[in-house]
């Protein structure tokens, strides 16, 4: 394993990635710009070349696609990222052919770049290998809905922010303006970061309770088997206090973010937002359930339309007391077992200082 990598993974040190931008957008790592040496077309018209022909024929091919200003722009594209970033590394999807001819191509331009061998493949399975954790290396932080437990998380030295990453506030209200990024997308920041952590070794990692998917994406299977016989924090707020979080989180940002992104549709959709994401729980909360809380949300958003967003209050008040609740009261009780402490944000903070100082590597 290449300490170069390693190292590069760890610093977010640019990376260029000369694979098509269609491979990219699916599989793409935090710190790489996509470069690409052949684009999406140019990449179908070789490997049906190949296929047909070998690959004597699909690299001519390649070169015929590539040349002249074609290619010029290319390599510019390359050496100015190099010239910014000189300790920058590239990559193409096994460290083959495309890898190696981009690198030929800087070297007589009079540029030199370390090339991952392995390329993508490599580096993927190095993140892969950091899904496993043992139990005794997490906290995870619980709560009930609204009680700030994001808010707690980014305050710890170390710590992933599982929804961060996810582009998801992990409920049925959690969808963000953006949307979230492709699975193994995802999957790679967080082979990052748990990177990151190992090799800082100060302490057991923290990360937010959640369950299989967060939003679209689900957790790699390996870190929800840690995750389930971790140590549980347990976060506590009351009432009032998280009710007011959910308004702001939920309502006030969350409208700001329409705003800037829809303008003149912003209320629609925002409207549409909300009253899909309780219909996405109408069977949980129940026929009776769900009439009551879309009547209180629609007469909210009837108030909205004239300027004010107060009456959000009474149908978040609502969806707390008579769903969240008991369903995070059911489900820690679960959990029971594995709890190690109680307090609300300041208590939570001590406890977990204390464990940090306690830590011997």
């Amino acid at each position: 394993m290449s300490e170069i990598l390693l190292t590069a993974l760890r610093q977010d040190t640019p990376m260029i990635d000369v694979r098509a931008p269609i491979e990219f957008e699916q599989t793409a790592l935090p710190s790489a710009r996509n470069l690409p040496i052949l684009n999406d077309a140019e990449r179908a018209e070789v490997g049906l070349c190949y296929k047909n022909k070998g690959q004597v024929a699909a690299t001519a091919l390649g070169h015929q696609l590539v040349s002249g200003s074609t290619k010029d722009e290319r390599i510019q594209a390359w050496i100015d990222l190099i010239t910014r970033h000189p300790d920058a590394l590239l990559f193409c999807a096994r460290g083959g052919l495309r890898s190696k001819l981009a690198a030929d191509w800087l070297a007589q331009a009079g540029y030199s770049i370390h090339r991952v061998e392995g390329g993508y493949k490599q580096i993927r399975q190095i993140l892969v290998d950091q899904y496993p954790i043992a139990p005794s290396q997490l906290f995870i932080l619980a709560g009930s809905t609204g009680v700030g437990k994001t808010e707690v998380l980014v305050q710890d030295r170390f710590h992933i922010d599982l929804e961060g990453l996810a582009n998801h506030r992990g409920s049925a209200f959690g969808s963000m303006v953006t949307q979230q990024p492709a699975q193994t997308t995802f999957e790679n920041a967080l082979g990052v970061e748990l990177l990151k952590w190992r090799f800082a070794a100060h302490g057991p990692l923290l990360l937010e309770d959640e369950g299989r998917l967060i939003g679209r994406l689900h957790l790699p299977v390996p870190l929800q088997t840690s995750m389930k016989d971790s140590r549980l924090l347990v976060l506590e707020a009351s009432f009032e206090a998280r009710a007011q979080r959910i308004h702001r989180d939920y309502i006030l940002n969350n409208w700001a973010h329409f705003e800037g992104a829809y303008a003149d549709q912003a209320f629609e959709l925002f409207s549409g937002y909300l009253l899909q994401a309780l219909k996405s729980i109408k069977k949980r909360l129940g026929g009776q359930g769900y009439i009551e809380c879309e009547k209180r949300m629609m007469d909210a958003l009837a108030l909205q339309s004239s300027g004010d967003v107060s009456g959000h209050q009474g149908w978040i008040e609502y969806l707390l007391a008579n769903y969240y609740d008991p369903m995070y009261t059911y489900q820690l009780g679960q959990k029971a077992h594995r709890i190690v402490f109680r307090g609300d944000a300041s208590e939570i903070n001590d406890y977990l200082a204390r464990q940090r100082k306690n830590f011997e590597p």
